[in-house]
């Protein structure tokens, strides 16, 4: 089972997957850039979590999470920016059109 977890410090912050048995840890890393946007900065799954989900399962995370704050996404992160381009009906929590550069 994944457990998804968020810590932020007022500027930056990380949502974090722990998979119970596996002593790693996956993360999208995030930075405020102002009132009501953050930026996806960089997503990591390490090797003993591949195939697991865990990259869908942190973006999911991240993207409810930006909705009930009311929170918008700039889409910095190439796995974030890319999953943003198949699915267009995320648009209303980005900063961006999908498939566009930030």
């Amino acid at each position: 089972m994944t457990t998804i977890t968020k810590q932020d410090d007022g500027r930056h912050g990380r949502y974090v997957a722990r998979i119970e048995g596996i002593d790693a840890e996956g993360e999208i890393t995030f930075t405020h850039r102002g009132a009501g946007i953050i930026s996806a900065d960089h997503t990591g799954v390490p090797d003993t979590m591949g195939g697991k989900g865990v990259a869908k399962a942190l973006l999911d995370f991240m993207l409810e999470d930006a909705r009930a704050s009311g929170c918008r996404i700039i889409p910095i992160c190439p796995y974030v920016r890319g999953q943003y381009a198949k699915h267009p009906e995320w648009a209303d929590l980005f900063t961006t059109k999908p498939g566009e550069k930030p």
